[in-house]
């Protein structure tokens, strides 16, 4: 197997370990990039010290909350520093993960997520794209966003799927010798939950209640927007026994 030399922006956040982790087990070079190893994708410091020399860049940086006008204008700047700096390194490819349904969100941090992917394909270096459902690891984030006693979590249909499943089909698709092309790829659990119920199970455990509560694009979800395609890879486990597994 040769060995590819990979930059993972994003790399210390909550899909980002995984991908470094799936990298280095695979026997590639992965330059980790991130605000705590001295690179700043939003104001490009240190960036181009970083991709000196990578090949592919796997774009999993995200921003820390929902707000939709500041996530967009975060991953808008991230996307043309990457896509510029990438051009400048004579990077080959940015491999980036998306979310399923953003091409059918109105509003909120998804419609953030649809502008990511319009800039990055918008630029110089070829772009492949996986969307992937909601993760597990997403549910505690939810849980500790919490104001007071209470969660207030969407009752939002989905098949959450473990960061290490995606990680390892981002890695797949980097490395693979061809684009996949259309439809874009997905990834997503084994099966259809609801984010509300699997907060409720992880509440449970740690002592919070959980408000089912509404959330944007409600009828879209209620049709399965968000839900994966005939095309999606299906990985498991399921929350549950992805929660089981944690203890």
């Amino acid at each position: 197997m040769s060995v590819t030399t990979f930059a993972a922006a994003g790399a210390t956040g909550r899909l980002g370990r995984h991908v470094v982790e799936v990298l280095a087990e695979r026997g590639h070079r992965v330059v980790p990039m991130s605000r705590a190893t001295g690179v700043d994708v939003v104001t490009g410091r240190g960036l181009a010290e970083a991709l000196d020399g990578a090949e592919v860049v796997i774009d999993v940086a995200s921003w820390h909350a929902s707000d939709q006008g500041a996530a967009t204008e975060f991953f808008r700047t991230s996307a043309g520093n990457l896509q510029e700096a990438g051009r400048r390194a004579g990077v080959a490819r940015i491999v980036m993960a998306c979310i399923i349904g953003v091409d059918k969100a109105t509003v909120g941090f998804l419609v953030a997520k649809k502008v990511h992917e319009e800039c990055l394909l918008s630029g110089p270096v070829p772009v492949r794209l996986l969307r992937a459902a909601q993760f597990h690891e997403f549910v505690g984030q939810l849980l500790d966003w919490r104001q007071g006693d209470v969660a207030y979590v969407p009752a939002l249909p989905s098949q959450l799927v473990a960061c290490r499943a995606v990680a390892e089909e981002l890695v797949d698709l980097a490395i693979a010798a061809h684009s996949p092309g259309t439809p874009v790829p997905e990834i997503a659990g084994p099966r259809r939950e609801i984010l509300a119920e699997a907060a409720r199970l992880l509440g449970a455990r740690r002592g919070v209640r959980v408000d089912g509560s509404a959330m944007p694009d409600a009828e879209l979800a209620a049709d399965g927007a968000f839900l994966p395609g005939p095309h999606a890879k299906l990985a498991g486990p399921a929350f549950q026994e992805w929660l089981n597994a944690q203890l």
